[in-house]
């Protein structure tokens, strides 16, 4: 058998104590019990002790001069700079020092129906904990870190698009955190407008960090500016099972040396027909 090492790549996280990156780590322990026999490593983007390019030179090096397979799984939302650009110089500038390892370099989480679960999951804790209002006139805003890349805003627009098509929320918006538009504010005031009688922020960031503490510090900041509305964050995506799946499944692609994208990255079944 091939030997093999593989590599999640994460984003890392800027706030002062590190607990998004500890939740990754977490999340990266708790996949490792999937695939006891497995070499599993993680490595990070910025603000972590081990970057990608040492990440990519010590899981190469662990392979050896009898050299075998490095497969690199980005451990991302969307396809925006990272996932283009960062990663796949890192692995070119890597290759030529271990002429005996097969680089492979697998597809990013992307729009799934595996994450669609998990966002719907989340959704319902949020409004259970508004006492289950009536879907209809509960608006929803998927907030989502923003990007210059047209195709990684048009991701979260698909997803929200799918929560929409898969709820019974009449009023399901993106927004964004920063880059691009429209921002939080905006959707909330054009939310208001529309009578949506309650508002649930959604989070689609994989951990936490400096920016879901922000984005609950807006979140307090609109509940004070619009007292006829209850507007309440639900959970962002974290430690959750579908995300664990998600990533079996990138692996096996990535194994498969599978060109992206497949059957499963097409929308669910249901949308359009909601329920």
């Amino acid at each position: 058998m091939t030997q093999e090492v593989i590599l999640l790549v994460a984003h890392g996280a800027r706030d002062p104590d590190k607990a998004g990156n500890r939740e990754a780590e977490e999340f990266a322990e708790r996949w490792r019990k999937r695939h006891p026999r497995a070499l599993i490593r993680l490595c990070w983007l910025e603000h972590a002790p081990v970057l990608l390019q040492e990440g990519l030179e010590q899981a190469a090096a662990e392979l050896g001069a009898a050299g075998g397979r490095l497969l690199v799984l980005p451990l991302i939302l969307n396809a925006a700079g990272h996932v283009k650009r960062d990663i796949p110089q890192a692995i070119a500038s890597v290759q030529g020092h271990h002429p005996g390892v097969e680089f492979r370099y697998g597809r990013h989480l992307g729009t799934t129906d595996q994450l669609l679960k998990a966002l719907r999951y989340r959704l319902h804790q949020a409004m259970v904990e508004l006492a289950m209002p009536d879907p209809r006139t509960t608006g929803v805003v998927l907030l989502a870190h923003g990007s210059s890349d047209l195709e990684a805003t048009g991701e979260i627009a698909k997803m929200a698009h799918w929560l929409y098509g898969t709820t019974r929320h009449e009023l399901v918006m993106p927004a964004f955190t920063d880059i691009c538009f429209p921002r939080l504010e905006q959707v909330v005031q054009r939310l208001d407008r529309l009578g949506a009688s309650q508002i649930i922020v959604l989070p689609y960031y994989l951990f936490t960090g400096r920016l879901i503490e922000r984005i609950g510090r807006q979140v307090a900041r609109l509940a004070g500016q619009y007292p006829n509305r209850a507007i309440a964050r639900a959970g962002y995506l974290g430690d959750h099972e579908q995300l664990l799946d998600l990533l079996d499944l990138r692996l096996r692609q990535c194994r498969e040396n599978k060109a992206p994208p497949t059957r499963d990255d097409q929308a669910p079944t249901g949308v359009g027909a909601r329920f």
